[in-house]
């Protein structure tokens, strides 16, 4: 009698994340921006002394109330991280994949740098800063300033790592938008010299473009994404 020997079932690999995780995940970093542009505008236009034209949002951490904006730089730094953890899930080692979350997840620990070393005063923010220019910047405006601007240029350099996959996958809307919002970006805080405003707008736009790029992932069929 022979023995017929059956093969083994191969093992069964765990997917590896539940579709509503990585779902919950983006969902926080497509909340990040705008919370952080609602706490900071709503706090603008109420607190003493704040001029838009004239003062950063980060100034908003200085003062009796600087706490609040100080919560807002911690909570915008974890969503934005749980957001990027949700797209490297998400992209699953595909084209961009593995650099876009990471830079993106070092746009996100930037802020806790904002939060850790606050900006320096001025402009006549918060009440007791003077008026003009201050020529004196101190350790903590110094670290403020370079850990923003390393966070946007990873940010930046995200979207241009997204873009290749746009182009890749024929979204070519997507793969133009994630080429010209980085130069409007820069273009703001080169901006930032003469205008406050220029810097802010640059700001947002980075921060507002980060949402739509991450709800497109979060939204998008598994095959388009």
């Amino acid at each position: 009698m022979t023995q017929t020997i059956q093969p083994s079932a191969a093992p069964i690999r765990p997917a590896r994340t539940t579709r509503p995780a990585a779902r919950l995940l983006l969902g926080c970093g497509i909340a990040a921006g705008p919370l952080f542009l609602t706490v900071g505008v709503l706090q603008g236009v109420f607190r003493d002394g704040f001029d838009f034209t004239r003062n950063a949002i980060s100034q908003l951490s200085l003062g009796d109330l600087g706490w609040i904006q100080e919560t807002s730089f911690v909570l915008t730094a974890a969503l934005i991280i749980a957001g990027a953890m949700g797209m490297r899930r998400t992209l699953d080692g595909g084209p961009g994949g593995t650099w876009a979350p990471r830079l993106i997840a070092v746009f996100g620990t930037s802020f806790l740098v904002s939060a850790v070393f606050p900006a320096d005063p001025g402009a006549g923010f918060p009440a007791d800063a003077p008026e003009g220019p201050d020529a004196s910047i101190s350790t903590s405006g110094i670290v403020h300033m370079l850990g923003g601007m390393v966070g946007y240029l990873a940010l930046c350099a995200a979207f241009f790592v997204l873009a290749r996959r746009f182009s890749g996958q024929g979204r070519r809307g997507w793969a133009a938008a994630c080429r010209i919002v980085p130069l409007a970006v820069l273009a703001g805080f080169a901006g930032s010299a003469t205008s406050v405003l220029a810097f802010f707008t640059g700001a947002a736009l980075g921060l507002l473009w980060l949402t739509a790029t991450t709800a497109r992932l979060a939204t998008a069929p598994p095959a388009e994404r």
